[in-house]
């Protein structure tokens, strides 16, 4: 079996560097500096802006607070249950957050509060696929793969360009 061509790029933000990774049906990994899950895939890869140019243009709107929602070829590697947590997640709408508990009701797993809170975390397209906006039952942040400080500020960013 052949091993995919993955591509990749860095972006600074003001939240820190973000590394973009890619392959030829899309984007597969936004990832932070110091990452709870960092992207472990051994394939072959090659840094080539120009290939995440949307992308990254697409984010420098966001963080300039002149997009709201992202306009690209998503290609998350999950299991069938984290993608359809990942795709409730681009459900919620700009500037909202729900708990953990509403989410699992939305994807029809009203039980499953804590299988959605673990999918949330392993979201391999954080930002894009807004896991940010998921907070506590009781209104608290919780868990972000970025860590609380840039979960508090990317809400706060979209408090501020409603």
């Amino acid at each position: 079996m052949e091993t995919e061509m993955l591509w990749y790029d860095q972006l600074a933000t003001p939240i820190g560097q973000l590394l973009l990774i890619a392959n030829a049906a899309g984007l597969c990994h936004v990832g932070f500096e110091q990452e709870r899950h960092p992207w472990s895939d051994a394939g072959p890869q090659q840094y080539a802006p120009e290939r995440l140019a949307e992308v990254s243009g697409q984010l420098r709107e966001y963080f300039a607070g002149s997009r709201r929602d992202f306009d690209l070829d998503l290609v998350p590697r999950g299991t069938a249950f984290q993608c359809r947590v990942w795709a409730g997640l681009r459900r919620i709408p700009y500037a909202e957050s729900i708990s953990y508990g509403e989410l699992a009701r939305r994807i029809n797993q009203p039980t499953a509060a804590r299988a959605v809170g673990l999918a949330n975390g392993r979201n391999p397209l954080p930002i894009i696929v807004p896991c940010h906006r998921v907070i506590g039952a009781d209104g608290s942040l919780t868990g972000f793969g970025g860590g609380l400080e840039r979960k508090h500020w990317l809400l706060a960013h979209e408090a501020a360009h409603r």
